[in-house]
């Protein structure tokens, strides 16, 4: 199995994944770290200026994980059949090994749909 965690800084689990252009690739056995690499895209391959449509690096990947992303990049994942993880942790391999014995606390997809930076208030019901 192979997991990507947005890692911009290449030190921590970043956010932004839509403009993320560094991702650390996790070669996994039967819940084991077998290998860890880093991928660099260029500024063309990020999330957020490249087509769905065309092919992407991350296309052979099984789960994404990362600090944050909207609902419109987790509909992009899944309809690739990539499970789209958001978490607080920000230590690489401990989230890792975290989704592997069950205890990564995941949350959920931001509300925004285009990630810009901008205020607004809104309360969610539940």
């Amino acid at each position: 199995m192979k997991i990507a965690v947005a890692s911009q800084n290449k030190k921590s689990i970043t956010e932004h994944t839509g403009h993320c252009l560094k991702f650390w690739i996790y070669e996994t056995k039967d819940g084991e770290i077998i290998s860890k690499n880093l991928l660099e895209l260029s500024p063309k391959q990020s999330f957020h200026d490249s087509s769905e449509d065309e092919p992407h690096p991350l296309d052979d990947v099984q789960i994404l994980i990362s600090g944050g992303m909207g609902k419109g990049l987790v509909r992009r994942l899944e309809r690739k059949r990539i499970e789209a993880i958001i978490t607080k942790e920000t230590d690489l391999d401990k989230a890792v090994n975290a989704y592997f014995d069950g205890s990564l606390i995941t949350e959920e997809p931001e509300c925004n749909e285009h990630e810009h930076q901008h205020q607004h208030k809104h309360q969610h019901h539940h």
